[in-house]
């Protein structure tokens, strides 16, 4: 089964290339947009996704208390919060909301997927195309 993969953001032009991206990338599969936290807490419901690549600056509820929220009734998802904002002032609190790392948006490859399933994914569970 390849990696679900749920994209979080306001701006549909990060969104759109996300999921590009994803697609693009073998083992990984996008099963879902939201565009705010409360709409990523409702998909992720219907998606159960292993991995979120969530915004960090979005109107309403933004991606720190998205991901909270996320850790808690998702708990086995990888939350990768991503900003086009300095991460380093931001980084240390990744953890404290549940987040596994906080990514530039920029930085945002198949190679970083692939990296990011390796290191927080379970265990030994290397993304695999759905051909198997």
């Amino acid at each position: 089964m390849p990696v679900r993969v749920l994209t979080v953001d306001d701006h549909a032009p990060f969104r759109n290339v996300a999921r590009d991206l994803v697609a693009l990338t073998p083992g990984f599969a996008a099963v879902g947009e939201a565009e705010s936290g409360e709409e990523a807490l409702l998909l992720t419901r219907t998606v159960a996704p292993d991995l979120v690549l969530l915004d960090l600056r979005m109107s309403g509820m933004d991606g720190l208390e998205t991901a909270r929220r996320l850790s808690a009734e998702c708990p086995q998802a990888v939350i990768v919060l991503v900003s086009s904002d300095d991460i380093r002032s931001v980084a240390a609190l990744a953890e404290s909301c549940g987040a596994a790392e906080v990514l530039p948006k920029q930085r945002l490859s198949a190679r970083t997927l692939r990296r990011l399933w390796s290191d927080y994914g379970p265990q030994g569970d290397e993304p695999r195309d759905s051909d198997g």
